[in-house]
């Protein structure tokens, strides 16, 4: 029996460390699990296991369940959306499928892409997600469509972003656009709705007659949601324009929220030692440290520390680890803060643009510029640079680790990097 036990512990352990179930991995946070050896040197000719061709424009991340990797992607001009399933080990392709045809589709942005939402998987379903036009569950044993959704209504503005969120039988989506700003819970198992909260936050746009102007980017949002666990009670944290807030879960009501100047928010927000770590987003980006236990709105009272400025990131998400921020703006400075007061530590110029976010594993913190560099530096109160890659066409995506390797997907190709054996 104690061998058993044993075994089953094992077992978990390494599916743990071979899976990365969603946007920011198995801890939402951008962490590898422990035990990782992720490579320090790569290039398209060093420690590639494989490289696969991706057809179409898509910033989605890659996904990662046992042997599956899942992507989602669509044709430059948004009218053809199509899921993706590739073999982790061979990097063959086991699934292509059109999945929803747009007639018209809505304006993207183009810095986005008509498929940026991430896929989020669980043991044998793969929720595939592109915002208003369509959301598809997938048996990842026979590749059959079980549900598919194409009735949420938003104006993206600029294109989707928010990726999908399980959440025990729920599949949570992050509506954020223009003219309608919501999230919603549907039934993972049937795609039903469950519940639906719109966003109760002032905008405080007025025109000359006292009528709200509807400003798009204003109203906008590409932000993931994170649960965080507060006092023993799961709260729904959900940033949008203007504002932050926290659900109930379960039933989507709101419980307070936290505002701020800001728009257009993407970078996701992090819950360490008893601090909610929020981006407000575009404009001049910002960054709160709050208490996450309260009730209404809690601007005033619950921040604990913010700050703003040029590095800042408004789009690469952020990494904690041993008390320790580590920041990589837009524009490619890496910072670290105090997680604790935010004060700076050090900071240092990276080099490049950067919209992927960072991934830790170790001692180690990656980060992946737009113009195909891979950049290693290690954690601690110095800036100290390990290692500097390439590969071609660069990365908008956010990478994923499964065991030993990266699973780096750049602008037309999905590639699985691993140190070679001896």
């Amino acid at each position: 029996m104690k061998y058993l036990v044993a075994v089953l512990l094992i077992s978990t352990a390494l599916q743990a460390n071979t899976n990365w179930p969603g946007y920011r991995g198995p801890l939402k946070d951008g962490t590898v699990p422990n035990g990782a050896n992720l490579p320090l040197e790569w290039s398209e000719g060093k420690n590639v296991t494989w490289k696969t061709a991706i057809p179409g424009k898509a910033w989605s991340s890659p996904i990662v369940w046992g042997k599956q990797i899942w992507l989602t992607t669509a044709s430059e001009d948004g009218k053809k959306l199509t899921g993706i399933c590739v073999d982790k080990d061979s990097g063959k392709v086991l699934y292509e499928k059109l999945l929803f045809t747009i007639n018209k589709p809505q304006f993207a942005h183009k810095f986005n892409s008509y498929a940026s939402p991430s896929p989020a998987l669980e043991e044998g379903r793969a929720y595939l997600h592109w915002g208003s036009p369509g959301t598809a569950c997938i048996d990842t044993a026979n590749f059959k469509t079980l549900w598919s959704r194409a009735d949420l209504e938003c104006d993206h503005f600029r294109g989707a972003g928010s990726s999908p969120y399980i959440y025990k039988n729920l599949l949570i989506l992050t509506m954020d656009g223009a003219d309608l700003q919501y999230v919603i819970a549907l039934d993972k198992n049937t795609g039903k709705t469950v519940w639906k909260t719109d966003r109760a936050t002032d905008f405080q746009d007025l025109d000359a007659k006292g009528k709200p102007k509807r400003d798009g980017d204003m109203r906008k949002s590409y932000a993931t949601p994170l649960i965080i666990n507060v006092e023993g009670k799961d709260l729904l944290i959900s940033p949008g324009a203007k504002a932050a807030w926290a659900y109930e879960p379960m039933t989507g009501k709101a419980i307070w929220q936290f505002r701020y100047k800001n728009h257009s928010s993407a970078s996701r927000c992090l819950y360490v030692d008893g601090r909610l770590y929020l981006n407000s987003g575009y404009s001049v980006a910002e960054l709160f440290a709050v208490n996450p236990d309260g009730k209404g709105d809690i601007t005033d009272t619950n921040t604990i520390w913010e700050t703003r400025g040029s590095t800042i990131p408004k789009k690469p998400s952020p990494i904690i680890h041993e008390g320790l921020l580590y920041l990589c703006s837009d524009s490619g400075i890496a910072t670290c803060l105090n997680a604790a007061t935010g004060e700076e530590v050090w900071k240092a110029r990276l080099g490049g643009n950067y919209s992927a976010s960072l991934i830790r594993s170790g001692n180690r913190i990656y980060a992946f510029s737009e113009d195909g560099k891979g950049i290693i530096f290690a954690t601690g109160k110095t800036f100290k640079k390990l290692g500097e890659n390439l590969l071609l066409d660069g990365f908008m995506s956010s990478p994923a680790a499964s065991g030993n390797s990266l699973i780096l997907r750049t602008r037309k190709h999905l590639y699985r990097v691993e140190t070679a054996s001896k």
